[in-house]
């Protein structure tokens, strides 16, 4: 591995803990439409993502709050700054690029995904992609729905 690699490996690691141990977005949403809670029985994580719509029906705010490891701790923490303003084709623009981020072997990261490509390393970590997942199989739902509570799981088949 080349110096540079090593580096941008090491910030890209900062990143995530920094996010992991100062969530950003953290916290209840008490006016919010919808709240999914999102689960991850092979490692134990939780998310409980809320989601506050805008008129137009993008995403006016965005919170969570939960448990668990540092990389679905920093992926909802990345995710919810992302994406609160954005609207529900942007949004969902961003989380198929994040998905394709975290699963394939891509050697280039979409530009519109900005710090969240500090993610890219999870794919060498089949169980770790899971917990990188989480939050936004939580966010995949709050957006099918318009209003209420419900849950989703990393054991549930891929959305699409």
């Amino acid at each position: 591995m080349s110096p540079e690699l090593g580096e941008l490996e090491e910030l890209y690691q900062e990143v995530i803990l920094d996010h992991s141990r100062r969530p950003r977005n953290f916290g209840e949403l008490p006016d919010a439409a919808v709240r999914v809670h999102g689960d991850n029985p092979a490692c134990g994580d939780e998310i409980h993502l809320a989601v506050k719509f805008s008129d137009d029906g993008g995403l006016e705010e965005i919170k969570f709050n939960g448990h668990g490891c540092a990389i679905s701790q920093a992926s909802a923490s990345l995710m919810t700054m992302k994406l609160k303003g954005k609207t529900r084709q942007e949004t969902m623009s961003i989380l198929h690029a994040f998905h394709d981020l975290v699963t394939t072997e891509r050697t280039d990261a979409p530009k519109n995904l900005g710090d969240l490509r500090v993610m890219r390393g999870v794919r060498k970590f089949p169980q770790r992609v899971k917990c990188a997942m989480l939050a936004w199989r939580a966010l995949e739902q709050a957006l099918q729905q318009t209003s209420g509570e419900s849950t989703v799981s990393t054991e549930e088949p891929e959305f699409g």
